[in-house]
């Protein structure tokens, strides 16, 4: 029998990296321009960066919540830092009017990453004691 909360965490980790490489892809490629121009929807297309990158952040912020859960609860509860992080990425980028916008969501991946190697570097320490 699986644990509910591993069962949660792996549906979290799955909805998390999977709207984020949708987000990047529509980020990072002309796809969502293409897809809404040929709809007919061409006057959207200039806002899109607007929607689209708090979107990534936020389903970063998603998988660092599941790697949290998946890691046990280790250490403090990260939810009220998680979404401080995802406004503040979010209005970096937009203040910045999008300058460093590769650079900043490399950031935030690399945060998570980091995050996800102290999460399990924290369970193997609480596993050994």
């Amino acid at each position: 029998m699986t644990n509910p909360h591993v069962k949660q965490s792996n549906k979290l980790l799955t909805t998390g990296v999977v709207g984020a490489l949708i987000a990047a892809v529509c980020c990072f490629t002309p796809l969502l321009v293409i897809g809404l121009t040929a709809a007919g929807f061409s006057a959207l297309v200039g806002g899109i960066d607007y929607v689209v990158f708090p979107i990534m952040f936020a389903s970063l912020g998603l998988v660092a919540y599941a790697l949290y859960q998946r890691s046990g609860g280790v250490g403090f509860k990260p939810k009220p830092v998680i979404a401080a992080l995802v406004i503040g990425f979010s209005a970096v980028l937009l203040l910045l009017e999008f300058k460093f916008a590769i650079r900043i969501s490399v950031a935030a991946i690399a945060l998570v990453i980091v995050y996800g190697f102290y999460l399990r570097s924290a369970q193997t320490r609480a596993a050994q004691q």
